[in-house]
């Protein structure tokens, strides 16, 4: 259940950065490209930053999904240390 919950927290987290630099990435090809001003808006709100939260999306719910699977491999392999005095 905990890697279920991390999972959707890492595709929320995902999404908004991906989203963000999405939108970055956007408006880096207007000005590279010089795309003109009444297409620019729609280039980078339709294209751009759903196309980065996709994939932001889907990056940050794999990372934190193997971050919660090593994270219980490494509880359950780890064994109390007894100290003979």
């Amino acid at each position: 259940m905990r890697i279920a919950l991390l999972a959707l927290l890492g595709l929320a987290l995902g999404a908004l950065g991906g989203a963000a630099l999405g939108i970055g990435a956007g408006l880096g090809w207007i000005e590279i490209f010089r795309t003109t001003h009444i297409d620019s808006g729609m280039l980078v709100f339709f294209t751009f930053m759903p196309l980065g939260a996709a994939i932001g999306g889907l990056g940050g719910a794999l990372l934190f999904a193997v971050i919660a699977l090593r994270d219980g491999e490494i509880a359950i392999e780890h064994q109390p240390v007894h100290r003979d005095r």
